[in-house]
């Protein structure tokens, strides 16, 4: 017999954390778990305030239409919010086996908090990821050169979030000097729009990777100059089903891909180190959110010190 539970959660995000322009003091979302005889399946649906279209109460209506369908006997068909098709179908890859166990829990570490407490951090790690484009850009490039000048084996995968106008990217590009700009490895969407963003990586030498860009319509996976990476985030694009689809896409066209968070909870990101074991071995994946969290969720991080929150701590919001 099938059947579903459907939870609701909130955990508190560390002082100061930022999504898009906002600061933010909790996340919020629902676990799905579903059962089959013995088999059973966890998936997270958590919109992403900022950058999600669907609010959490649309996806949850969402959720518990695919939920009916499943128990009676039907699939997931997918609805067209995104969230929602990712939770649902990961946890139906988790109750049939399709998602294998083995798991890549090693990510880039996420460069916040007080600059001067990143270097003993980040020394002896090869790579990094640092978010750009929350202050002014000058500062930016400031940090970033400070950073790559005191570091000599760091390199950084940075993130702006589509923030900068074409000058501000140009005044952060004049205070990295040219000769560290190789350690680089990819400034994610730049600019606020695609073609500025092109614009930048042929004027700079900084190689620029999709995000938002590739969950736009229109969007087509392919080989161009200044473009080395595509930063797939599940939670933001949809079902397994698609993310697989666009993975191959990248891959086919010789981008490199990276498994990305979305801030989901320990639980979501242990499936996200399974999915990129499976999908993406090899390439480090951007899964450092924990750090941002004041507590796990069901499932640990391996390492993590962060208390954990069983199952039986959630509310209860629907079943069948």
């Amino acid at each position: 017999m099938r059947r579903a539970t459907l939870y609701r959660y909130q955990l508190p995000l560390v002082p100061g954390t930022v999504l898009r322009d906002r600061r933010v003091a909790e996340r919020e979302g629902l676990l799905v778990q579903l059962r089959h005889g013995a088999a059973e399946g966890w998936g997270e649906v958590a919109p992403l305030p900022g950058f999600s279209a669907e609010t959490l109460a649309e996806a949850q209506a969402a959720v518990q239409a695919g939920l009916r369908v499943w128990q009676a006997g039907g699939g997931f068909s997918g609805s067209g919010v995104p969230s929602a098709d990712w939770g649902l179908s990961i946890a139906l890859a988790e109750l049939t086996g399709t998602l294998p166990e083995a798991a890549d829990f090693t990510t880039v570490p996420l460069c916040h908090g007080d600059p001067d407490a990143l270097f003993a951090r980040l020394a002896g790690q090869p790579l990094a990821k640092m978010k750009v484009g929350l202050y002014e850009a000058v500062r930016d490039g400031m940090l970033v050169q400070l950073l790559l000048e005191a570091l000599p084996d760091l390199h950084l995968r940075l993130d702006a979030n589509r923030s900068w106008t074409p000058e501000k990217a140009r005044q952060f590009a004049r205070y990295v000097d040219p000769a560290l700009r190789a350690r680089i490895a990819f400034l994610e969407e730049p600019c606020r729009t695609p073609q500025a963003s092109r614009a930048f990586a042929q004027e700079s030498g900084i190689p620029t990777a999709w995000d938002e860009s590739a969950r736009e319509a229109g969007f087509r996976v392919q080989a161009e100059p200044g473009v080395t990476a595509l930063v797939v985030k599940p939670m933001l694009l949809g079902s397994l089903a698609q993310v697989q689809a666009r993975i191959r896409e990248a891959q086919a066209a010789g981008l490199a891909v990276v498994i990305s968070s979305s801030v989901e909870s320990s639980l979501g990101l242990t499936q996200l180190a399974r999915l990129a074991a499976w999908l993406t071995p090899g390439s480090a994946t951007g899964l450092d959110t924990l750090s941002l969290m004041a507590a796990q969720l069901v499932r640990p991080w391996p390492g993590s010190a962060l208390p954990l929150r069983p199952v039986a701590d959630l509310q209860e919001v629907w079943s069948c």
